[in-house]
């Protein structure tokens, strides 16, 4: 892309602005913002004329495979999981574009050490767990991970430096998260420099387009992997590439699978499962109104009870028709620092801007099934969210030892 064909491209979206300082810029700064120009999907910014609050179709409870249930089906479960992980169905996907500021630690969530009494990082946690599974079957899994633009040197050097905790470094690749644009309240893209466009990650729903846009979705379809597992980065008891979860799946003929734990009480903030005009979705903490917080089924129990944990599973032909689709793309107002018209750099008091995300929880109900599979939280559900207090480092430590991992 050359300064031509660059301000042509913007302006179809009226965004000439974003060249406005070009030739001031030195060649290496140029030949950086047409990159950017170049690495942005623009149709984003159709949203802002899209209806901004969309509303929710009809919300019911969903069935879920039970622990109880998964305890009787075990041994079928498992020897299915074995027997698509032994033959390259599965991989894993690690989303991990996030910084650890919320934890008072400004590099990538993941470096974060977890430890007590020695050095355990999130990252070295989640290897350990997939390595489990690794010696269960003999089997090495195509282990993804998504950084973002802020965070990849800092992990790509990470592992290697620490040797990727034991993993064989032919099965790991990472690839970088697709970026959004940063806009005003009238739809223009705002600057960070003269050569900086502003833009942010595009959401956990933009895992699979970055997936794509990387080639490592067309690798793992040469090689014959049929199933994604998709985990966050901040749950240090995660199990990962679990056969009992990917059996259950492929034994059920659904198209795609969710871990789930029963809510600790009806007032927990997690998202979760439910049927949306009788498809498997997930509605937010703050979308559940006081009625359905406290509904309670024939049997006594919550009807909206199974929290997610974002641990996902899904099948790649699934994914493919998805990616037909156009994802439902949300608007989220922000503070957005920014350059001014006058070349001066802006830190706003209030929201100023609009930030543009996707959501991996519209790929569930974009799904036409989804297997809500129940695990113990004490055994699989240990976020690091916050530095004290709930979902925090010492919770989460607390949850290691008794799982019997020496920190």
């Amino acid at each position: 892309m050359n300064y031509e064909s660059a301000m042509s491209f913007l302006s179809e979206y009226e965004q000439e602005h974003i060249l406005k300082y070009y030739n001031e810029l030195n060649n290496e700064q140029k030949n950086n913002l047409l990159s950017q120009i170049d690495g942005i999907d623009f149709s984003i910014l159709n949203a802002l004329n899209a209806e901004k609050n969309c509303k929710r179709g009809t919300i019911s409870p969903i069935d879920a495979v039970t622990i109880d249930d998964i305890a009787k089906n075990s041994e079928k479960y498992t020897q299915t999981g074995i027997e698509a992980i032994k033959a390259g169905k599965v991989a894993a996907v690690l989303l991990a574009g996030g910084q650890g500021t919320r934890l008072g630690f400004d590099k990538p969530k993941g470096m974060y050490n977890i430890g007590n009494s020695k050095e355990l990082y999130i990252f070295e946690c989640l290897v350990n767990n997939l390595m489990d599974v690794v010696k269960h079957t003999g089997t090495w899994i195509p282990f993804v991970i998504m950084t973002s633009e802020k965070n990849n040197k800092d992990t790509v050097e990470f592992f290697k430096e620490h040797n990727y905790f034991g993993y064989n470094s032919e099965y790991v690749k990472f690839f970088i998260q697709d970026m959004a644009p940063s806009v005003d309240f009238n739809g223009k893209i705002y600057m960070e420099d003269k050569d900086k466009i502003s833009s942010s990650p595009n959401g956990n729903g933009g895992w699979f387009s970055s997936l794509v846009r990387a080639g490592i979705f067309a690798e793992l379809c040469t090689q014959g992997v049929e199933w994604l597992n998709v985990f966050a980065v901040d749950n240090v008891l995660q199990r990962i590439a679990d056969p009992g979860f990917i059996g259950a799946v492929i034994e059920t003929g659904s198209e795609s699978g969710s871990k789930v734990v029963s809510k600790a009480s009806p007032e927990e903030n997690v998202g979760v499962m439910c049927l949306e005009d009788g498809k498997p979705s997930i509605v937010e903490y703050y979308e559940l109104t006081e009625e359905m917080r406290y509904q309670l089924l024939d049997n006594g129990q919550l009807a909206y009870k199974y929290g997610v944990i974002l641990n996902y599973l899904f099948r790649m032909d699934s994914l493919v028709e998805i990616n037909k689709e156009k994802m439902p793309v949300h608007i989220v107002k922000k503070k957005i620092p920014h350059m001014n018209d006058n070349g001066e750099f802006i830190t706003p008091e209030k929201p100023n801007g609009y930030k543009f995300e996707t959501l991996i929880l519209d790929m569930i109900h974009m799904n036409n099934t989804c297997l809500p599979y129940e695990v113990e939280r004490s055994k699989e559900f240990a976020p690091v969210k916050n530095k004290e207090g709930v979902d925090s480092v010492d919770t989460a430590r607390e949850l290691l030892i008794i799982n019997g991992v020496e920190i």
